[in-house]
């Protein structure tokens, strides 16, 4: 007895599209929304500004390049040698994300807003009637929580796995 064919699952089918691109669909929608909206902004800065954003794109892909990417690397770096040593009763964590997040996040913070955190920002305090004073206190609040957050974080997943492997040892 012959079985029936199977039919063809049709082209939109979201395991053939997860085959093809690699993601889901929602991973596509996103994409595609997020680089509308980049055209969108891209276009907006072009027609008012076009060899200011010129030089700012060069300029920001230089400054990563040549300062920024070996500073951080060279932190990363010095942070795995000197955290690599650890007690042999505590189990493997992978800690150093646990350490990249905040100081990534704070580093951003400090990159966006470091004119104001540094008080290098003349026309602000004449332009807003606001004093630039509070930002280094606010930025260094909330990269203490942020690096807080972490161990907080890491404490909790340390816990964890070594509850594991007390259960994977003692039936």
């Amino acid at each position: 007895m012959d079985r029936p064919a199977r039919p063809a699952r049709p082209s939109h089918h979201p395991a053939r599209l997860a085959r093809w691109y690699g993601a889901g669909p929602m991973h596509l929608l996103v994409l595609l929304a997020s680089l509308a909206l980049t055209g969108y902004a891209v276009q907006r800065l072009v027609a008012q500004r076009p060899l200011a954003v010129a030089l700012w794109f060069v300029g920001a892909a230089l400054a990563h390049d040549l300062i920024l990417l070996p500073l951080y690397s060279l932190a990363d770096l010095s942070a795995r040698s000197v955290l690599r040593h650890r007690h042999q009763r505590t189990p493997a964590v992978p800690w150093i994300t646990y350490l990249r997040v905040p100081a990534l996040l704070s580093g951003l913070l400090l990159l966006v807003w470091f004119p104001l955190v540094l008080d290098l920002s003349e026309p602000y305090p004449a332009a807003t009637g606001l004093s630039e004073g509070v930002y280094l206190g606010r930025w260094l609040a909330i990269t203490g929580v942020l690096f807080g957050a972490s161990a907080v974080a890491l404490a909790l997943e340390l816990r964890r796995a070594r509850s594991r492997a007390r259960g994977v040892r003692e039936p």
